[in-house]
């Protein structure tokens, strides 16, 4: 689990480089072009819809039981 967390603060970090806020589609959409791990792809998969800012993805992706 902490390289998968790793692999996605790593993503997040460049996710959101110069982005205030991202949609859930928008991260799916990265999280492929990023080419992810599937475990790391499935987690931001199952991320609810809506808009978040960096912090909030994070906590909601480490949250997520997949």
């Amino acid at each position: 689990m902490t390289d998968e967390i790793h692999v996605l603060d790593t993503f997040l970090d460049d996710a959101f480089d110069g982005q205030e806020r991202l949609s859930s589609a928008d991260l799916q959409r990265r999280a492929v072009a990023a080419d992810l791990p599937a475990m790391a792809l499935t987690r931001v998969d199952a991320l609810p819809e809506g808009e978040y800012a960096q912090d909030e993805a994070a906590e909601a992706l480490r949250a997520l039981e997949v």
